[in-house]
């Protein structure tokens, strides 16, 4: 397992915004798996990474401090120590982002082009079913955005 497979999508993206920002500051390279750096902000924080084995990483800061989470500090050093991680990361990012916007727009489209091959009646009995099953809150949504009551 890797620092970015095993974080989360939220310290992965703030590591990230950390990286281009360089708050990892004296990084030091321990061996080829190993490296300890201080992240500043607010607060500076002692990070150790262990890339062999990420899970032995750790960071002071409160959120990763004596637990075995891989905070945005981590995410951050490892993308100090390896550059080239941070660049693909973001590449991979992009690459999925503008798959998932594809794949709405034809959703999008797939719906647009069955509502309009309804009838009246198959239109009105697929609205009735959708407010019959929705949550709650759409139900009421469409009743106060129509002035029902």
């Amino acid at each position: 397992m890797s620092v970015i497979s095993l974080a989360s999508g939220a310290s992965c993206w703030r590591g990230l915004d950390y990286y281009k920002n360089k708050k990892i500051i004296n990084l030091k390279k321990i061996n080829d798996y190993e490296f300890t750096g201080t992240a500043i902000g607010t607060n500076n924080y002692d990070i150790y990474l262990d890339v062999s084995h990420p899970r032995r990483s750790t960071c002071s800061c409160p959120l990763a401090n004596g637990k075995r989470i891989l905070c945005k500090h981590i995410v951050a050093t490892f993308f100090t120590a390896f550059p080239e991680e941070a660049k693909s990361f973001e590449k991979e990012q992009e690459r999925l982002q503008e798959e998932y916007e594809d794949y709405q727009e034809k959703l999008y489209n797939k719906t647009q082009s069955y509502i309009k091959s309804l009838t009246k009646k198959e239109l009105v009995d697929e609205l009735s079913y959708i407010l019959d099953y929705a949550p709650d809150w759409v139900y009421n949504d469409f009743v106060r955005r129509n002035d029902i009551e």
